[in-house]
Formats: C-alpha cells, structure tokens, sequence
C-alpha cells in the first residue's frame, strides 16, 4: 500500500513540476510513480504514468525515440488486463500527427473507440474519433474520415472537458485538413473552437493549437498566392506561440519553411527545419528542400525513409514519391523515376483530390519530358489545367501554364508557347509570388517583353563566357575576370528583391561535397569550422541515424534507439550552430559569421571594379545591394538603370 500512495505523491509532485515548468524533475517524480504502482501491483495506474511521461517527453522536451517507447510500455502493461478505459487511453496516447503507419493509427482508434463507448468516457471518444478521421484520411478516404473529424469537434466544443486529450484532438483535425487541403473545413471550425477557448493566445495546448490553426491558414494564403499575407501571418503565430511558451515553436516554423523554399530563401528554411525532421511533417519540406539544394541522393533517401514508414499512407506518400521522381530525374536515373512516377500516378487518381492530381500531373510531365516524350507532356498538362478553377488555385494554375508553355516552345510551337504564357502572365499579375528566375525569363521572352524594363529605364547586363564575366550597358561593355564575387553578385540580381543568407550565396556557388557515408572522425565537433562541405557531412549523418532509429522503433529495440537519439541530438545541436540559433554565441555561429564576412567582401570589391568601369550603371549597385548575414539586390522605382542576368551562372566551384 506503501508503493501505492508513494505513487500517487510522485503523480502530485509532477503535477507541482510541470506547472512551475521543472521538466526534469516531472520526468523524475512521473518515472518514481510508474515504479511505486507497477511494485504495488497496479498496472493500469501504472501505464497512465507512463502515458503521461511519454507526453512529457514528446511535447516538452521534442523527443519523440523517448516518447514512443514509454507509450509502448504503457500499451504492454495494461494487454492482457481484463477490457478497461485504460487500455483505450494507452492505445492513442500519442499525437495522431506523430503515429507515421495510418493503419497503426486507425487500429488504435478503434480500439479505443470501443473502450470509450464501453465505460462512458466521452473525453476518450472525442480522441478517438479524431484519430480515426485523420487515419481515414490519410488513407484516402477522405469523406469517411473527415465526417468523423467533426463529430469529434462537436463533442470538443460541447461535453468533452479534457483539454488535454481535447487538444490532442483538435491536432488531428487540423493535420487532417491540411493534408486534405480542405481550408474551408478548417475554417469553419475555427470560430467555435475560439469560442470555447480550446484555441487562443492562452499558455499550454490553446496556443499551440491556435499556431496549429494559423499555419492551416497560410497554406491556404500560399495556394491563393498570397505569399505576403502568408508570411506575415506565421510570423505572429511564431511570436506570440514563443512569448507564451519561452521555446521554439513547431507549426509556423514548419509552414515557414515551406514559404522560404518557395522563395528560394534556402539558408532560412533549413534554419526552421533544423532537429524537426524527426516527425513527418516537416519531413516533406526538409526532403524539397534537399531537392531545392540540389543534393538529390539525400533528398531522395529522406522520401524514401518517409514512405518506409507511413505504410498505406495515400496522401503524404503522393507528396513523397513526387519528391523521389524529381531526386530520380535529378540524378540521371529514368529508370527509377519511372517505376516511383507509376505508382505516384497509381496512387493519385485513387484519391480524387485535385490540387494533389495537378501536382502529380506536373511531376509526370517533367519526367515525360526527360524522356524527350514532350507532346506526351503536353496532353498530359493540358488535361490538369482544364481541370483546374484559377480563382481556388491561382499558383497551380499558373505553374502548369509555364511548364506547358515550355513545352511547347522545346517543340517549336512558339505561337501556342505564347499564348500559355501570356495567360501564365496575366494570374501572376494578380499574385503577390516569388517566381523562379528561369520562369520569369521564359515569360519575358515568350511575351515579347524586355526584362522590367520601362521607359527612360536602361538595361544593364551580366553574362558569363568562360572564365570571363561581360558586363554590358548602354551599347558598351567590359570584361572582368571570373570571381566569387561576380558569382555572389549573379545569384543576388537573378533573384531581385529576394532575400538570401549569406550561407546558401556560399553553398550555391562554391557547392558542396557530394552526398554519400561521410567519415565521423572528420567532422569532429562544430567549433569555428563548420563550412559547406561539413553541412553536408551532417545532413547526410542526421539522415542516416534518423533511418537507423526508425528501423530499431520498427523491430522494438527501443533501448537501441534511444542510444542513436542521444548521437542524433548531438549532431543536430552543432549542424544548427552553423545558424547561430539558440542564442549560442558567435563561436558556435561562427560558420555564418564567417560567411558573412567573406560573402561581403567579395561583393563589395566586385562592385568596386565594376563602379571603376561603368561609374554610372555600378553606382546603381553599390546603393541597392545589401550586405549582411542576409544580403539582397533591391532596385527602386526610381532607378535609371536595371540590372539582369543574362543567362543562369554555373555555380560549380573553381579548385
């Protein structure tokens, strides 16, 4: 009996520790009452503790290898008990967005389902239903699942008067919505949640959720092309989630990321990605971002690691395997790129979402066109488009419009090529997007504009030629030897009015090691040394430990997998040194500090040369590019003179 009140002390003490925010002692006083009821013979109280420490452990301290064991050992400790309630909250106690398997996710729904409905326990029905919705959904079967996601809502906005299970619950809706892309359903569901204060400004699962709910919203901002507003929104949520909760937050960051891929803000994304991974989530956007990077043998192995996981999952494998395609087409292989293209299109037209159809199609005609099959492409896109309503998916639309475009124009239909781009044209005027710079070239030129020139403007011009960069304005022109600089300052105009931290201007154009089993005696600790070649060496460890500790969760060898974590944290602690997040010093970011260093001398002295030589176009340089840890090219209305680039720079480094 002694065991047993000892147990429930330890559970009063943890209540004490979480709400004065002591993590470590809720982990001690959490883990003293699992030893005081299992010695007393109470398993089911005893699972209990071990649910609430693997919360503990998922939520507060980010480490999902820890979590997942404790929920395993309480699911073991309560089996071969005769049915009870317990044996329904240790089946869903995780986050349903943390249970990869859709199918693991949906056989524990069900039974907890049943256990809640069995003893009345509407807060456990609420979680239930929840998960289950977003299992269906995950699946494919997306009415069923979201029919479910709503009545766990009502009874979340009525008689469920958990708010941590409630919270838990209103995860899963919104992660169902967003993988869905249902933003209206989302919607709608918002006002009632904020009326019952389950989402809100309010420390703890409010907040969090609240930034769950913020981030649905900007994807769909995103979608409709409104990138500022986007932007703006998960900014706030990202600021009032760390003023209330004193930590990083997870949602905005993520759906950041995704912004900041989008922008070609390369640097930034992987600095909101950095020890994320770990869930699914933001896996998809760490694996683009790979692609983005170039660095296709990774961005290929994270998807592929992601799809060993997810098992049955249609929705996100889609997004995956359209990811494998482009790392496959990337590196050469047409092969693989179509055997991953088949089953992306098998997978696709079972779900019957449209958004995710055009993603699909513009993934297939990318590889029908490697294959030099372009008028396959053509019919292939022209079916997506037609499809395709501009006022619900503007950004969509208008990327098909330029991939057909450029179709059409590889096979010399120039008059047709136009006609697309114009109409691509005419929707990104109404947006307010960062287009790619080869899309942006291709619109000027198919619609017969120059540049952004306009009157009284004059066109100032880089282009490389050998190991010679031409600079060119007003009918003259000099010749200036090849520099990083130049390369640095190439990268900036192409992307006018972008920003770009000072480390991805180095890594695009001074690249970085091929991908491959980088040697752990080499990297050594970060230190003051941690330069492209050595980021590279640590995405590609932090990818290989992630795989190790998904296939040692998978076999049950937990105490193996918590070893790697340990391995894994160090890695991802020193690789976001080179970020200089966690307000670490500027030895610990010394990586970007030296990049900014290095990235703002040679500009400033390539643009000294080129003021010598062309005083008045080089001036204009000098005023509107600024330097820093975030460097940008920013021309004014007001200028005489814009700058271009005439051709992509090749960025491969110079030995």
């Amino acid at each position: 009996m002694s065991g047993s009140a000892d147990a429930v002390r330890g559970l009063e003490q943890a209540e004490a520790a979480w709400a004065r925010g002591d993590i470590d002692a809720v982990v001690v006083h959490l883990s003293a009452a699992v030893r005081g009821f299992t010695a007393a013979g109470e398993p089911c109280r005893a699972a209990m503790a071990c649910v609430r420490l693997g919360e503990t452990f998922a939520v507060a301290m980010g480490n999902l290898t820890v979590s997942r064991a404790w929920f395993a050992r309480a699911r073991r400790l309560v089996e071969h008990e005769p049915a009870c309630v317990e044996q329904g909250w240790a089946a869903v106690a995780a986050l349903g967005c943390d249970v990869d398997d859709p199918a693991e996710l949906l056989a524990a729904a069900e039974l907890a389902l049943d256990r809640a409905r069995r003893f009345g326990d509407v807060n456990l029905e609420t979680k239930a239903l929840a998960d289950g919705g977003l299992a269906h959904v995950q699946i494919g079967r997306v009415a069923q699942g979201m029919g479910l996601l709503d009545e766990a809502m009502a009874l979340a906005c009525g008689p469920a008067d958990d708010p941590d299970s409630t919270g838990k619950s209103i995860c899963s809706f919104f992660t169902a919505c967003y993988y869905a892309a249902d933003f209206a359903r989302a919607g709608s569901w918002a006002e009632p949640l904020r009326r019952h204060r389950l989402i809100g400004p309010g420390r703890g699962a409010p907040i969090f959720l609240s930034s769950h709910c913020d981030s649905v919203q900007a994807t769909l901002l995103m979608e409709l092309g409104r990138w500022g507003e986007a932007e703006a929104l998960l900014i706030m949520a990202k600021g009032a989630f760390e003023a209330a909760m004193n930590t990083r937050s997870w949602h905005p960051e993520i759906a950041l990321a995704d912004l900041r891929i989008r922008q070609g803000r390369l640097a930034e994304a992987e600095a909101l990605l950095v020890g994320k991974d770990q869930s699914l989530q933001a896996l998809l956007p760490a694996a683009r971002l790979q692609l983005a990077r170039g660095d296709y043998e990774l961005a290929q192995a994270m998807a592929r690691r992601g799809l060993r996981v997810i098992g049955d999952d249609r929705l996100r494998s889609i997004e995956l395997l359209a990811v494998v395609v482009d790392a496959e087409l990337g590196r050469g292989d047409l092969d693989a790129a179509h055997v991953a293209c088949d089953e992306l299109i098998a997978r696709s037209g079972e779900v019957g979402i449209v958004s995710i159809e055009a993603r699909t199609a513009a993934t297939h005609a990318r590889l029908l066109a490697a294959a030099d099959h372009h008028g396959a492409a053509v019919v292939v896109l022209e079916r997506a488009v037609d499809r395709l309503d501009s006022r619900l998916m503007p950004c969509t639309r208008a990327s098909l419009l330029v991939d057909l475009a450029r179709l059409r124009d590889a096979l010399g239909d120039s008059p047709t090529a136009a006609i697309d781009a114009q109409a691509a044209a005419s929707i990104l005027a109404t947006l307010d997007v960062v287009l790619a710079p080869t899309d942006a070239a291709l619109l000027d030129r198919l619609c017969q504009r120059v540049g952004t020139a306009t009157l009284g403007v004059r066109t100032a011009e880089l282009s490389i030629e050998g190991k010679w960069w031409v600079a060119s304005c007003a009918g003259s022109s000099v010749r200036l030897h090849d520099t990083k600089g130049l390369r640095y300052l190439a990268e900036l105009i192409i992307r006018q009015g972008t920003e770009r931290h000072a480390l991805d201007l180095v890594d695009q154009v001074e690249g970085v090691a091929p991908s491959g089993g980088p040697n752990r005696r080499l990297i050594g600790d970060a230190g003051p040394v941690l330069d492209a070649s050595a980021r590279s060496a640590y995405r590609c460890q932090i990818e290989s430990l992630r795989a190790d500790i998904d296939d040692a969760l998978e076999a049950g060898r937990h105490e193996a997998a918590e070893a790697m974590q340990a391995e894994l944290d160090q890695f991802v602690t020193q690789l976001a040194q080179a970020f200089g997040l966690g307000g670490r010093d500027r030895r610990a970011a010394s990586a970007a500090e030296r990049a900014r260093l290095n990235v703002t001398r040679a500009l400033r002295s390539s643009i000294a040369r080129l003021v010598e030589a062309m005083p008045g176009a080089g001036e204009v340089l000098d005023r509107r590019i600024r330097t820093g840890l975030y460097c940008a090219y920013e021309p004014a209305d007001g200028d005489d003179v814009r700058w271009i680039v005439q051709s992509r720079v090749n960025t491969t480094s110079r030995k």
